[in-house]
């Protein structure tokens, strides 16, 4: 899907920010394990790292979705239109990526997946290229480039950034390459009461089977051990369960820090400031912190700096007017890590940057027909306010939605691992 109007209806754009989600965690101090991107002949190489999430068994929390509140379960939830959701019960341990795909890690995917340049599987569009969309456009495509060469990174800035134009069948198709990649090698090593590994893999260009089938029309986890996209239990565990007791009854209210039930924004972490050439942060020493547009105040942003502050203003490929453009797209993403704060089991960036997809199939919101497959997307972003991080943000969309896809440059990917 090359081709995509330089004008949409306009009318679409608030509905669907209107339906994303979010989450955080709690403070600490390591480092995420940068990743080693490079042309191996069959695939590109990369490192990926996971923290692992023990306590298997433990207490699911029930919540009310989007509202500042948790509950035992839902027989002490009030009675509300939005139902209610039991969430982040898990029975095994399993491990989660410790932060987001990167815009390098994804190129690395797209010049093996696609090492022709002829994407049957839509897995790029020209809304991400910084010509199209100078401000947000992370990846180049050079059709005369030559094989296995033909995406690169947009700038030198986003290669660390968080992946942000994912849909759910992209995510699903990039685990399916790294599931059916050649492992390079496996690293274990703990900091503090954390235990990381990472992962070296040659990708695979089989996209279309693996741990979910392409080919089916809701493609969900077919073995129970290998690389998956987290289901949203999964999700909520790593980010708010405290297997030490805090928070309330054991979940933060944040991924960086418990805050307060029933308090609106009063503990949310601070937001980050990114250097306005770079988006690297550049207040990490403030704890908690996450990317996120707090009440109030700007949200972060920046835009790489060898552009002009008229492109990073006014070019955008859906035809918004600056005023319209600069009111909708204020938030940017941030270098992955540098907010340095921790969830209870050692995650970075769950609450806050880019929102991340998981693998649960949702029922359709009121008024849709069941035609689409939906599914739950958690994390908040750098352009939305505190409520999106909250455990009860319980967004979905669906799985194949192009125009949000498109147009919403904030949707990541965190991966996670089950073993036997």
């Amino acid at each position: 899907m090359r081709n995509v109007s330089r004008r949409v209806r306009l009318t679409l754009l608030p509905l669907a920010i209107v339906l994303l989600v979010a989450t955080l965690a709690a403070p600490g101090a390591a480092a995420p394990v940068a990743p080693e991107d490079g042309y191996s002949g069959s695939g590109s190489v990369i490192t990926v790292t996971t923290t692992s999430v023990g306590a298997p068994g433990n207490p699911a929390v029930a919540v009310v979705p989007f509202t500042d509140a948790v509950y035992r379960s839902c027989a002490e939830a009030p009675a509300s239109s939005r139902g209610c959701l039991e969430v982040g019960r898990v029975g095994y341990p399993y491990q989660i990526g410790q932060i987001e795909i990167t815009v390098k890690q994804w190129v690395a995917f797209l010049n093996t997946a696609d090492a022709s340049g002829r994407d049957p599987h839509d897995l790029y569009d020209v809304t991400e290229s910084s010509r199209a969309w100078p401000r947000f456009g992370q990846i180049n495509f050079a059709p005369r480039a030559a094989f296995g060469r033909h995406y690169s990174v947009a700038y030198p800035q986003w290669s660390d950034k968080p992946f942000a134009f994912a849909n759910f069948l992209r995510a699903a198709r990039f685990v399916n390459s790294l599931g059916n990649g050649r492992m390079l090698g496996a690293q274990t090593r703990t900091v503090g009461r954390f235990r990381y590994t990472s992962y070296k893999v040659s990708l695979s260009p089989n996209t279309e089977t693996g741990m979910y089938d392409m080919a089916r029309r809701v493609p969900t986890r077919s073995k129970n051990t290998g690389f998956v996209l987290p289901s949203q239990n999964e999700w909520i565990k790593a980010a708010y369960y405290d297997p030490s007791g805090g928070g309330t009854y054991s979940y933060w209210k944040y991924p960086t820090n418990a805050g307060v039930f029933g308090d609106g924004d009063a503990t949310a972490p601070a937001p980050t400031v990114l250097n306005p050439s770079t988006g690297d942060v550049t207040n990490g020493t403030t704890q908690p912190l996450a990317s996120y547009h707090a009440s109030g105040q700007p949200a972060p942003a920046w835009c790489p700096g060898q552009l002009s502050s008229d492109a990073c203003t006014t070019v955008n490929p859906l035809g918004l007017d600056p005023t319209t453009y600069a009111s909708l797209y204020q938030g940017s993403l941030s270098t992955v890590g540098q907010a340095r704060t921790l969830s209870p089991w050692g995650t970075l960036d769950q609450g806050g940057n880019a929102v991340e997809w998981t693998d649960t199939v949702a029922t359709p919101p009121a008024g849709q027909d069941g035609a689409r497959v939906w599914r739950r997307l958690h994390g908040g972003i750098s352009n939305a306010p505190a409520f999106q991080m909250w455990p009860s943000a319980v967004g979905l969309q669906p799985q194949d939605n192009a125009f949000f896809a498109h147009s919403y440059p904030w949707l990541g990917i965190r991966i996670g691992v089950l073993s036997s």
